[in-house]
């Protein structure tokens, strides 16, 4: 009876304790595919624990669409509370940053913060039927784009059907996503049309966010006895004894955010292929092949969730078949130096977004270009002196050489050993020859040596 007790008391203890937990779970950076699995994985863990609040402590330039939609998607179908946090001082939730402060269940920013610049301007690779695949561009841009739109009053131009589809459905997504908390939705469609962006102050006073806190710790304060919408319900958040837990990336989300790193990705890739056609040139090694499989496998999977231009992929695997080309059938340059021009273009065009975070480093282009461009030198300098050089190997090769009798010729019949190897051999005008005897070749019929005695002065 004692330990029903204790086991009643520890579970009525332990619910208390997790009802009062909140989670503080980092987003910082570019936002794509690593990050949006982290952070659902987060909230959906988070549900499971009984946590009582999620806070997303953010700071980021933007992102792609269809990482935020992930988390946004994430955020509103939870079953607790989930509060975006921009901060601390001097952090940002610019372009898809905004689009994730505004669909929070409590939108809170820190001093000195910024937020909005969220016109989808990275138009070149949307599908006419998916008009949701454009990604918001880093915030760099959307600034340049927000004063134009303050000095001259004007709306961002849609200069084609296809641009005013995606900012007409980007208008409507973030609109809603503000109506959903009663927030400033004509605003929120300025961040797109005007890529508009505001302080803290700004936006508490134009009702876009709710609180400016400096910490999640004063958001806590701040919002305990308050009522928030949570899926068509209305909730009430207590908060007596709050127990704060940072949350850090665990290795999964950290080996995804590697692995589609953009260059990281273009490396593997190039191993993978490299170390297939080494498998297939010299089989039976193993390393190469294996390596190469694994690699080709990680930047396969590590490229579908990217915004790859397909183009530019065609183009980089043509350039790398070409200077394979050259190295097994030689053109003296024009198929490697095509090659490279079209594996320079491939790479520069291989990922479509104009986020930084998810294109290639222009040096690691050129450096690995550089390098091809080396090696095919190489190797058609060690062709052009292989042609110069006599040939070494075969039977013409025999004509002059030494040998030496090992059977009696007779009638001008007999075996000489050459190199190793024995052959049948006659004597120039039927000469009688011993073993032993030192012989030269002077002609080759088929199998058939014919030989004359080396003279003494040879």
């Amino acid at each position: 009876m004692k330990k029903l007790w204790i086991l009643c008391l520890s579970f009525l203890f332990s619910s208390f304790v997790c009802a009062q937990t909140v989670w503080i779970v980092p987003l910082k950076g570019a936002i794509g595919p690593a990050t949006s699995d982290y952070i659902s994985r987060e909230i959906e863990l988070a549900q499971n624990s009984g946590v009582s609040l999620v806070i997303l402590k953010t700071d980021t330039p933007g992102g792609l669409d269809s990482a935020m939609r992930d988390i946004i998607r994430a955020i509103t179908t939870s079953h607790i509370p989930v509060a975006t946090w921009v901060g601390p001082s001097g952090a940002r939730a610019a372009s898809a940053g905004t689009y994730i402060l505004l669909a929070s269940h409590i939108a809170a920013m820190a001093e000195a913060t910024n937020l909005g610049a969220a016109t989808p301007v990275q138009l070149g690779g949307v599908s006419p039927t998916k008009p949701n695949d454009s990604a918001p561009t880093d915030s760099d841009n959307k600034d340049t784009a927000s004063q134009d739109s303050t000095e001259n009053s004007d709306k961002v131009p849609a200069k084609t059907a296809m641009e005013k589809k995606v900012i007409n459905d980007a208008k409507a997504y973030i609109k809603g996503l503000a109506k959903l908390h009663g927030r400033n939705a004509e605003w929120a469609e300025k961040a797109v049309s005007e890529a508009a962006s505001l302080d803290s102050t700004e936006a508490l006073s134009l009702n876009v966010i709710d609180y400016i806190a400096s910490s999640p710790e004063e958001l806590v304060s701040l919002i305990n006895g308050k009522t928030v919408s949570l899926n068509d319900s209305q909730k009430l958040l207590t908060f007596d004894t709050p127990i704060f837990e940072q949350r850090h990336p665990d290795w999964r989300a950290e080996m995804l955010a590697v692995i589609t790193n953009p260059n990281v990705a273009y490396i593997l890739m190039l191993i993978g292929i490299y170390g297939l056609l080494l498998e297939f040139y010299n089989p039976g090694v193993g390393l190469p092949g294996v390596l190469g499989g694994i690699c080709l496998l990680l930047a396969m999977y590590a490229l579908q969730m990217m915004p790859v231009n397909y183009a530019g992929l065609a183009l980089l695997l043509l350039g790398i078949g070409l200077m394979v080309a050259e190295g097994f059938s030689p053109s003296f340059g024009i198929l490697g130096l095509g090659g490279i021009v079209a594996f320079i273009l491939g790479s520069i065009f291989l990922m479509d977004s104009d986020l930084p975070n998810f294109q290639i480093a222009l040096p690691l282009i050129f450096g690995i270009a550089a390098t091809s461009a080396l090696l095919i030198i190489l190797t058609i300098g060690l062709l052009l002196r292989i042609r110069k050089k006599g040939v070494t190997t075969g039977v013409s090769t025999m004509l002059g050489k030494i040998a030496t009798v090992t059977d009696n010729f007779m009638h001008g019949k007999g075996r000489v050993q050459l190199n190793g190897t024995l052959w049948s051999a006659v004597s120039e005008n039927e000469e009688a020859l011993n073993t032993g005897d030192k012989v030269e070749v002077i002609q080759i019929h088929g199998l058939t040596l014919t030989v004359k005695r080396q003279r003494a002065n040879d």
